[in-house]
């Protein structure tokens, strides 16, 4: 309803333009322009609404309508001052642009509509075409082309726009000409096209006669060009103009018999022409119009070859069908009926096709019989006799213009083979029933025991099987409760029907087993009179159930109960706590630097020291409590009595100083290492807690507790507590969605050259715009950063942000590079050098334009992967900073081995500087180890000119602080790099 409501604006809108066109000759340029440009207006809504899988054609009949407005434009402004416009002119460039604008939307509205190659379409375009360019010629075109009064460029101007009306006409019909329905956007479309060629008929045979005047009913046609234009776009059906998978089926017999007559009638245009010269005494145009009745004549012949052709392959797949009616009527199974459909699946397609070919012979519902395409897939689905309900499906993949083809060749061949299926279903039902018989013998050699017990409770009949089970040669007259355990007596006692009872069974030898028992009734039937035992031996099962039993509560590298079990044993305890009025205590272990070991000695090691410390854990915890692994590297204690000696407290302090010690493990491949267990405990107790969850979120709380003081240690949760720890772990989910939606933001510190001020790089600084908060510096959140492992992205971000940034400044500013702190554990991450590589690359920075700092405590540990890391990125041109030199080990033969570029000399050195003889004969020393070393000297924090004179005479090349600059914003950096101060 509101697509209709557009419409109809649409159309008022138009005719009211119009009408004012030819009302107010005045204003006829600016409502012309409005007219044309109403209708691309109209296209590109259409566009925007509708969006359909293809926009480029209806853009390009866009880009034509404002093409066209263009040139009319043009020369309506020169008609406005009475100033004939040139010709050929500017104009006459932008009209003949617009054909083939317009010729390459129908092109692909033909390409997309086809879906493939349509011969005869083809030729049903062709035929009409050579007609139209036949009357083209003799009227339009050999007039201009005999005119002595024509320059060659006017000529050729001349008769260009004839020969472009006929490729547009051409390419009509070839749209026209697609099989099936038409959607209303193709006949809209169609009435635009006609509207155009016309009016430019009109315009031209106008022109011959110099009879043609702005504002005259010509209009009328370019008039409906726009409008009809427009309104195809509005066509709520105007997506399936480009649609491919929407290409529509054959044509039917009317449309071939209307098609057969158009092409008659434009077939006899070329003798119409010529008796028309004829009679008016000379034939001019003999040569021409012989070509034109040629071609026309070839094309015909073209058109009936194909049609005899397609009567051939419709002969041949009749007979085709005879013979695999033959066949399928000696089919007797399945795999023969398959084989004969497929040879006449392989008959009936076009030669060369592609295809494939799957048949199923059963298939349970839902599903809806008959035959049906869709695109390249034909499904041919009948219904099979007996119950439940089933099918046979039969699939055919192949290109839908040969699917299209033998759809209805397939159509009678499923008629034929729902007959065979159902023979066959019918057939094995037959033999089924009759081999009931054969199958009843089948239960002497059964697996499973069957007894027939009477009512003394002795058996009557067993089955050969029971010899095997239960190791008695003849059980017959033996009473049933003898080979059942006692404790199972009473169960079975009075049984009459029972599914499934699960029973101990005695062998012979006095073995037990576990069977399954099934009872049933059958007194009333005189073949039996008794009831009947199915028994089964289940021993096996029951073992491997009570093993999946354990695994599912236990964990399967530790042994340890594992979370599920934990929590069901803690709600179970805190209930029997409650109501004695005891107390309860829940310990949360988890291992510190766990990752590391992973990332540094591998998983292998990892899991050792996991295997070791779950013992640990498992003896500080007592047999009367329990121990549980949570996950990963978290486990947990259940403390039965925890307000009794040894209790929470106790067990905490106990793990620690178990996990103290350090584990020796092995990495499975004969090498032994020596790793650190250490962990965080927090301890909470059932006398702060309303209920089980909440204990363990507190417990969960004690343990960030102790993981912020430092590590190592053990926490009890404290009331006072809970709003700071409350408060942490809400920015520590806020940091992770913070990385996820990119909240942050980088500011830049200078570092510019100590002697003149100049500034030569700078160092990105991270801070956090927070929803909430404000902007937050790195004191808010680098530590929760780095404790949650959300510094990884953080700092993948501030990477790729800093050299977009540095990229976009451009070589105009004196910036060298920019420096990017790295922290150990984003450095860590396996394929760290591959994230730096990315990250030049898709910002197109140089490698030399980075400076990629990091600490001191990373080059000290794994040197080995260090090394290599260091040496891939200087390869590359990454230079490297170690930063807060100093602050760390400062032991100085890493320096001779560490592929290192520069050092910054931390601010805590800097800031005593002129009043510490010690400190400035340390920062001395640094300089000159530096310069010895070939190494680059940075001095951070640089607040005062004294600081900068002493660095400046001890030879320190570079600084930073807020003497030069305070961190600024990216905006500010191109002006202060420009008015740098100079000392």
């Amino acid at each position: 309803m509101r697509s209709g409501y557009w419409r109809a604006v649409y159309l008022a809108w138009l005719a009211a333009l119009t009408s004012a066109y030819y009302a107010w000759p005045d204003q006829r340029v600016l409502l012309w322009t409005l007219i044309g440009l109403s209708g691309a207006a109209a296209i590109l809504a259409g566009v925007r609404v509708h969006r359909p899988a293809q926009p480029l054609p209806w853009l390009l009949i866009t880009a034509a309508l404002v093409v066209f407005i263009a040139g009319d434009m043009i020369n309506n402004i020169y008609l406005t001052v009475e100033v004939q416009p040139p010709y050929p002119g500017v104009a006459d460039v932008l009209y003949l642009l617009v054909y083939l604008l317009l010729g390459g939307g129908l092109l692909l509205f033909v390409r997309a509509r086809a879906g493939d190659h349509n011969r005869a379409a083809l030729l049903d375009a062709l035929v009409p075409t050579v007609s139209f360019g036949l009357l083209t010629w003799v009227y339009l075109i050999a007039p201009y082309a005999r005119a002595t009064d024509l320059t060659p460029v006017e000529k050729a101007f001349s008769v260009a726009y004839p020969l472009c009306d006929v490729l547009a006409l051409g390419l009509l019909l070839r749209l026209l000409t697609v099989p099936g329905r038409k959607p209303s956007p193709v006949k809209l479309l169609t009435v635009a096209v006609l509207g155009l060629l016309s009016s430019d008929v009109a315009f031209s045979l106008a022109r011959l006669d110099a009879s043609w005047s702005i504002g005259g009913p010509i209009d009328l046609g370019w008039v409906l060009m726009y409008g009809c234009a427009g309104l195809a776009a509005l066509q709520p059906t105007m997506p399936v103009m480009t649609d491919v998978s929407a290409a529509p089926p054959g044509s039917g017999t009317r449309a071939v018999f209307r098609r057969l007559a158009l092409l008659t009638a434009a077939s006899l245009i070329a003798p119409a022409v010529l008796l028309v010269e004829y009679a008016q005494g000379a034939v001019i145009d003999a040569p021409v119009i012989a070509a034109a009745a040629g071609l026309m004549f070839v094309l015909a012949m073209a058109r009936v070859h194909g049609l005899l052709t397609a009567q051939r392959r419709a002969e041949d797949r009749e007979r085709t069908l005879r013979r695999t009616a033959e066949t399928l009527a000696a089919a007797t199974t399945h795999d023969e009926m398959g084989a004969a459909v497929a040879a006449a699946v392989e008959s009936i397609l076009p030669a060369g096709a592609e295809y494939r070919i799957s048949h199923e012979p059963i298939r349970y519902g839902p599903f809806q019989p008959g035959v049906r395409l869709d695109d390249d897939l034909l499904e041919a689905v009948t219904i099979l006799p007996g119950a439940p309900l089933r099918s046979a499906a039969l699939r055919l993949s192949a290109t839908p213009a040969a699917l299209r083809e033998v759809h209805p060749t397939l159509a009678a061949l499923h008629a034929q083979i729902g007959t065979v299926l159902q023979r066959i279903a019918l057939a094995s039902e037959v033999s089924r029933r009759d081999g009931e018989a054969y199958f009843r013998t089948l239960i002497q050699s059964a697996s499973d025991v069957i007894l027939i017990v009477g009512d003394d409770g002795r058996i009557r009949y067993a089955s050969p099987s029971a010899t095997t089970l239960l190791g008695y040669p003849d059980l017959h007259g033996m009473p049933l409760l003898r080979i059942i355990a006692d404790t199972h007596h009473e169960v079975l006692r009075g049984r009459t029907a029972a599914e499934g009872l699960d029973l101990t069974a005695v062998r012979a030898d006095r073995r037990l087993l576990q069977v399954e028992c099934t009872v049933r009734d059958l007194h009333d039937d005189p073949t039996v009179r008794g009831l009947v035992l199915t028994i089964r031996d289940v021993t096996e099962r029951r073992r491997l159930e009570n093993d999946l039993t354990h695994q599912a509560f236990h964990d399967s590298l530790t042994g340890l109960a594992n979370r599920v079990l934990f929590r069901d044993r803690l709600e179970q305890s805190y209930v029997r706590a409650a109501l004695a009025g005891a107390t309860i205590g829940v310990l949360f272990v988890d291992l510190d630097d766990f990752k590391e070991v992973n990332d540094t000695l591998g998983h292998a090691v990892g899991d050792q020291l996991l295997v070791t410390v779950a013992g640990r854990i498992a003896g500080a915890a007592g047999k009367y409590n329990t121990a549980a692994r949570m996950g990963g590297d978290e486990f947990a204690i259940l403390v039965e009595h925890a307000a009794e000696e040894g209790g929470a407290e106790q067990i905490a302090a106990a793990v620690v100083a178990a996990l103290s010690v350090p584990a020796q493990v092995s990495d499975g491949i004969g090498g032994r290492h020596v790793v650190s267990g250490a962990a965080s405990v927090g301890v909470a107790t059932s006398a702060d807690a309303a209920n089980p969850t909440e204990l363990l979120r507190h417990a969960d709380l004690a343990l960030y507790l102790a993981k912020g003081a430092g590590k190592g240690d053990w926490k009890r949760y404290r009331q006072d507590l809970h709003t700071a720890m409350v408060e942490r772990l809400a920015m520590r989910q806020a940091l992770q969605e913070a990385v996820e939606q990119e909240q942050f933001v980088l500011q830049y510190q200078p570092i510019v050259e100590v002697d003149s001020g100049a500034v030569v790089g700078l160092e990105a600084l991270v801070r956090w715009q927070h929803p909430e908060r404000g902007l937050l510096g790195p004191y808010h959140f680098i530590e929760l950063a780095e404790e949650s492992g959300a510094i990884v992205g953080i700092g993948e971000w501030v990477l790729r942000a800093a050299l977009r940034q540095f990229t976009a400044w451009g070589p105009e500013t004196p910036l060298r590079y920019v420096s990017v702190n790295v922290s150990a554990r984003q450095f860590r991450q396996p394929g760290f050098v591959d994230t730096v590589r990315a990250a030049l690359a898709g910002t197109g920075a140089a490698p030399a334009s980075l400076l990629l700092e990091i600490t001191e405590s990373l080059v000290l540990r794994d040197t080995d992967q260090v090394l290599a890391d260091l040496d891939e990125l200087r390869g590359i041109g990454v230079r490297i900073a170690i930063d807060d030199f100093g602050t760390g080990y400062s032991s100085l033969s890493y320096l001779r081995q560490i592929p290192v570029d520069v050092l910054k000399i931390d601010k805590s050195f800097i800031d005593d500087i002129i009043g510490s003889r010690q400190q400035h004969a340390l920062v001395g020393a640094i300089v000159t180890l530096a310069h010895n070393l070939d190494l680059t000297v940075v001095a951070e924090g640089i607040e005062h000119a004294e600081q900068r004179e002493t660095l400046h005479r001890m030879g320190c090349p570079y600084g930073q602080g807020y003497l030069f600059s305070k961190p600024v914003w990216p905006d500010e950096i191109p002006a202060l790099a420009a008015a740098s101060p100079r000392f």
